[in-house]
C-alpha cells in the first residue's frame, strides 16, 4: 500500500528497481511502526480535527472527480489514504515530544560558537538570507526529507506545491515543512535553509527568482516554478554590510537555530537506532532476495484490493 501510494502507476519501472524502492519503503515503514509502538507507550493520539486538516491538506483545489480518480489509479480507498497520514502525524508526535521538546541551548554554546565563527558574521556586502521548498516533478535519485515524500509528475508537483502552501499559510513551521517534504538533498536536511546569498548571486539569478527576494518583507514566501517544477522561497531577513555581533537579537537567534537543528537531528537519529535495537526485526524480504542473489522472492505478493 505505501509503495502504490508512492509510485506513479503511469510511470513503468523495472522489477529490480520496483524490489529497490519497497525496500526503502519497508526500511522506513519499519521504523514508523517502532515510533506508533512508542506513541502507544506514551499514549499519544491523533485528534480527529487534525487527522481532518491533514486529509482536507492533500486535496486542496484538487476537484473531487480527480481525487477519486487518483486514488483509484493507486490502488486506494479514501480510508487507506487517511490511516497513511494518522501513521505518519502520530510517527511525527513521538518525535516531537521526545526529542524536539527535549533539545536545548545554552547561553555559553551560543557565545562559543560565534566566538569560533566571528568571521562568518562579518556581511561583506548586502545579502538575503533565504530558506527554500523544492518540488521536481520528475522521479529523484536520492530523496532525504523526512517523509521520503516525492513528486514524480508536473501534475504531482503542482499538487504538492499547492498543498505544502496551504500548510505554510495554516501556520506550518517553514523548517518543519522543508524538513518532511523538499526534495533538495542539500538543504532538506537542514529545513530548507540556504544561509546568506549576496545580492552579487542574486543579480545573477533568473528575474522570476530575484522579484521573489528582491525588496521583500522577512517571513514573505513565494512561488518560483521553473520546467515543471517549483521552489518555494522565504525571506528569513535582510542583511545590510557590515560585522555582526551577540548584541544583535538576529544573531544569537540564528546561532541558537543552528545548533538546536544541529542537537535535534542527532537526537533523532540515536532516538530512532536506540529504538530500533530495543526492538526484534526480521526482514523477510531482504533475507529471500540475498538468499536468491536479486531474484524476485516466491511469495506472492498482494495486488490492490487484496487482503
Amino acid at each position: 500500500m505505501a509503495y502504490r501510494r508512492a509510485q506513479n502507476p503511469a510511470q513503468p519501472v523495472s522489477e529490480e528497481e520496483a524490489l529497490t524502492a519497497k525496500l526503502n519503503l519497508l526500511d522506513d515503514l519499519i521504523v514508523q511502526d517502532i515510533l506508533l509502538a512508542k506513541a502507544n507507550q506514551l499514549k499519544l493520539e491523533i485528534g480527529q480535527s487534525d487527522l481532518d486538516s491533514a486529509v482536507a491538506g492533500t486535496r486542496k483545489n484538487v476537484p473531487e472527480d480527480a481525487f477519486q480518480q487518483e486514488l483509484k489509479r493507486r490502488g486506494l480507498t479514501p480510508a487507506d489514504l487517511r490511516e497513511g497520514l494518522r501513521r505518519e502525524l502520530l510517527a511525527q508526535k513521538v518525535i516531537a515530544q521526545e526529542v524536539t521538546a527535549k533539545v536545548a541551548v545554552a547561553d555559553r554554546e551560543v557565545a562559543d560558537f560565534f566566538a569560533a565563527n566571528r568571521a562568518q558574521f562579518n556581511v561583506p556586502e548586502e545579502s538575503y538570507h533565504l530558506a527554500q521548498i523544492v518540488v521536481t516533478p520528475v522521479r529523484d535519485a536520492q530523496v532525504t526529507n523526512r517523509n521520503g515524500d516525492d513528486a514524480t509528475t508536473p501534475q504531482d508537483a503542482l499538487a504538492k506545491t499547492q498543498m505544502l502552501m496551504e500548510r505554510l499559510k495554516g501556520g506550518a513551521s517553514f523548517q518543519e515543512v522543508a524538513a518532511s517534504f523538499s526534495e533538495d538533498p542539500a538543504t532538506a536536511p537542514r529545513g530548507g535553509d540556504l544561509g546568506l546569498v549576496p545580492m552579487s548571486r542574486l543579480k545573477q539569478a533568473p528575474p522570476s527568482l530575484r522579484n521573489a527576494v528582491l525588496n521583500k518583507e522577512p517571513g514573505s514566501i513565494s512561488v518560483v516554478s521553473a520546467e515543471g517544477g517549483y521552489t518555494i522561497v522565504l525571506v528569513v531577513g535582510h542583511e545590510l554590510a557590515g560585522q555582526r555581533d551577540l548584541s544583535m537579537p538576529a544573531v544569537r537567534e540564528q546561532i541558537t537555530q543552528a545548533l538546536r537543528a544541529r542537537k535535534e537531528q542527532l537526537l533523532r537519529t540515536a532516538y530512532v537506532a536506540a529504538a530500533r535495537s530495543d526492538a526484534k526485526i526480521v526482514n523477510y524480504l531482504a533475507r529471500r532476495l540475498v538468499e536468491s542473489q536479486g531474484k524476485p522472492p516466491s511469495f506472492p505478493v498482494p495486488t490492490p484490493g487484496a487482503k
